[in-house]
């Protein structure tokens, strides 16, 4: 298993106000979230900000290579959604592997 954190950011240069920044936000995580089954939050750094906005979008997978064609097709979703431009800024990845209930048992002292 493979647990995925993508984060972008998008740039809005016609948002002017907090109300125009948060319809755009709103579309676009309602829609990874139909599209792709992925939790979606937005970057609380960024909030009050009326023209930038950042999101994390997580998931997980059995393999590493589903979460990047998955991520991959997030950013062509936010890129042909936004009134603006938006920027990759990571990709993170936790393997996690499954040894059976034994590891999941805490130690005894």
């Amino acid at each position: 298993m493979t647990i995925g954190v993508y984060s972008f950011e998008i740039h809005l240069p016609e948002s002017r106000s907090l109300k125009d920044r948060r319809q755009v936000v709103r579309r676009i995580k309602d829609r990874i979230r139909s599209r792709h089954n992925a939790a979606v939050v937005e970057d609380g750094e960024q909030a009050d900000l009326w023209q930038r906005a950042g999101l994390f979008v997580v998931s997980i997978a059995s393999r590493r290579e589903v979460l990047e064609e998955m991520f991959e097709a997030v950013l062509r979703e936010a890129e042909s959604q936004v009134p603006g431009h938006v920027t990759e800024t990571g990709r993170e990845f936790i393997d996690l592997y499954d040894a059976g209930p034994d590891d999941w048992r805490a130690e005894e002292p």
